[in-house]
């Protein structure tokens, strides 16, 4: 196979993997938040308000919330620039939400407070957006989805302006070996049993364990965020590595 990309644990031709994903999550999205609270415990809240409080967003910013989803992010940074907005005046911050799915996405509006996020349905590897047109990009739970990181990774430094700030919040690596074995079992045998009784779809949340396995470790995703451009790249383990939020700077 000359041109393949990871499928969870399979090796697929890369122009089957879009499908391959949007099939995913058409399958889940009906149940896609309420899964995320029962696999990670809640934890997932306090890593993604983590991770907004990093990005800091400010009034008058464009912000890109790339493989958004349900709009869990781009909610989290409207709500902080509107709080600084309050402090010291401004105009609004332009939340701009790009996912590939549109199921995701119809979801997130049914769940409502959509004012001040601009939802559109893109690629990660070719945003609707023109080159250095954005202040912040993050993107949290989605880089493990696309087809090549590294061309994400790219795109991202395309529609940040200079100085502009990038965050990935995703999986990680256990940094513990005792934690990782612990990890392992409950991925393996807990999660596709939540994903059967809850979301009705056992194969979708084996793909996302998977997935998470075949996710380049911390290091390893520093070093492709330098290769794409980033500088000053650092690494902020959550929960012993079990997520890790990456941040870097176009330069």
């Amino acid at each position: 196979m000359t041109d393949a990309a990871t499928f969870g644990f399979r090796d697929v031709d890369a122009t089957e993997k879009p499908g391959l994903v949007r099939g995913v999550f058409e399958r889940v999205a009906g149940r896609y938040d309420l899964m995320n609270d029962l696999m990670s415990g809640g934890l997932h809240r306090l890593w993604k308000d983590a991770a907004a409080a990093r990005l800091n967003p400010q009034p008058g910013e464009r912000i890109v919330d790339c493989a958004g989803g349900t709009g869990d992010m781009a909610r989290r940074f409207r709500d902080l620039a509107e709080r600084a907005r309050a402090r010291r005046g401004g105009k609004p911050a332009t939340v701009m939400l790009v996912d590939y799915n549109e199921a995701m996405i119809a979801a997130g509006r049914v769940r409502g407070e959509t004012e001040g996020i601009v939802w559109a349905v893109g690629d990660a590897q070719r945003l609707p957006l023109p080159d250095r047109s954005a202040d912040a990009y993050c993107i949290a739970f989605g880089l493990r989805n696309v087809t090549d990181i590294s061309a994400a990774l790219v795109e991202a430094r395309r529609v940040l302006r200079p100085g502009g700030r990038f965050l990935c919040l995703e999986f990680s690596r256990p940094t513990a070996a005792a934690l990782r074995a612990g990890y392992d079992a409950y991925s393996f045998k807990v999660i596709p049993e939540i994903g059967a009784r809850v979301a009705h779809d056992r194969d979708s949340y084996q793909y996302l364990v998977e997935s998470i396995r075949r996710f380049p470790a911390q290091q390893a995703l520093a070093g492709l965020m330098g290769e794409a451009g980033f500088g000053r790249v650092s690494a902020t383990n959550f929960s012993g590595g079990v997520c890790a939020l990456h941040q870097g700077w176009a330069v």
